[in-house]
């Protein structure tokens, strides 16, 4: 039952335009064109190979004065030919280079759409950012677009030095649109609602009040959910798809980007790295002079690998030496019996 609702879920979630709205080919020096656009010696067509066997088209469009680069995935019903005006406009306006890409099975990208695939389909994307553009993480922004904020979460969960990351008429799961769920199953897709809370970047929200593709409670939610939130965009009156037609879209857009751009590798690193160093917390027992922490390290007397140990200081006035080590152990001296062990 699981494994039919989860292709149910898929099968909702992708829809590529048919037929696809420009073709690619490949010439004999290597270089690759695109037909059904119009030239552009700013951009950069590629052909790129994922870890799932497919071949996925990506186009980078540079800006000579752009400090950081905007990896975009886009929605559904959607493919690079008709993204490509959005795609310039937010080059020339957010001043940064920007790096779009279709889905294994969307435009000449070759494969099926999956849940799997569009994972795939982003790590290679991120991986020609760094290695043929030397796009480092700290000079990222990931834009995920309805059914993009999937695979930009999935990335961005995994990128700790991210700059940010923009979630345009996100989805809280798949399954959550589809019958409005308030739980995670397992065959779910695009678990959003879990991967969220592990972006350690600034998170810009922006969503459609009269959202009737998916809901605005899903932008609030992933909002509520960020753990670095910058100011969401609530569009009054906005839908699924027409969000970029309201001048606040571009202005609040522009505000995000030079807000990231002020901030430095030095800041972000300072503040991930206060994240990680949080203080041991000391527990006092009434009535004993002891003080101890509980930790989790590897327990050597203990069967439970997992297990909480106690470790007490040595005392001079009662114990004459540390406390028992693990698992319901009394202080024989003074201390009475302590909880919260294994």
């Amino acid at each position: 039952m699981g494994c039919l609702v989860s292709y149910l879920a898929a099968k909702f979630a992708f829809f590529p335009p048919d037929p696809p709205t420009y073709r690619v080919k490949k010439e004999e020096d290597g270089r690759v064109v695109v037909s059904g656009i119009p030239p552009d010696n700013s951009m950069d067509v590629l052909l790129l190979d994922t870890k799932r066997g497919n071949k996925i088209v990506a186009f980078y469009l540079r800006n000579p004065y752009a400090r950081l680069t905007v990896l975009y995935s886009h929605g559904n019903a959607a493919d690079l030919g008709q993204l490509y005006d959005l795609f310039v406009q937010l080059k020339l306006n957010l001043r940064v280079n920007l790096m779009g890409y279709d889905y294994s099975g969307y435009g000449a990208s070759t494969g099926k759409p999956s849940e799997s695939n569009t994972y795939a389909d982003i790590e290679a994307v991120y991986e020609c950012l760094e290695t043929q553009y030397g796009v480092s993480q700290e000079d990222l922004i990931l834009y995920g677009q309805s059914v993009g904020s999937g695979p930009t979460l999935h990335l961005a969960a995994r990128l700790p030095r991210l700059r940010g990351v923009v979630l345009h008429s996100a989805i809280l799961s798949g399954l959550r649109v589809l019958c409005h769920s308030k739980v995670t199953l397992c065959f779910d897709i695009y678990k959003n609602i879990n991967k969220i809370r592990k972006v350690k970047c600034p998170v810009l929200i922006i969503h459609g009040t009269e959202d009737d593709v998916v809901n605005w409670f899903h932008g609030n939610g992933l909002w509520k959910l960020a753990r670095e939130p910058y100011e969401p965009l609530w569009i009054k009156g906005g839908g699924h798809c027409n969000l970029e037609l309201y001048p606040d879209y571009i202005r609040h857009l522009c505000r995000f980007i030079q807000e990231m751009e002020n901030i430095t590798t030095q800041t972000r690193l300072k503040k991930i790295r206060s994240s990680l160093h949080q203080p041991a917390k000391t527990v006092s027992t009434k009535g004993c002079c002891c003080r101890f922490r509980l930790r989790w390290p590897k327990c050597s007397n203990c069967s439970r690998p997992g297990c909480v140990t106690l470790f007490v200081p040595q005392c001079s006035t009662c114990c004459g030496s540390q406390c028992s080590t693990c698992c319901g152990s009394r202080c024989s001296t003074c201390c009475e019996e302590r909880e919260g062990w294994c």
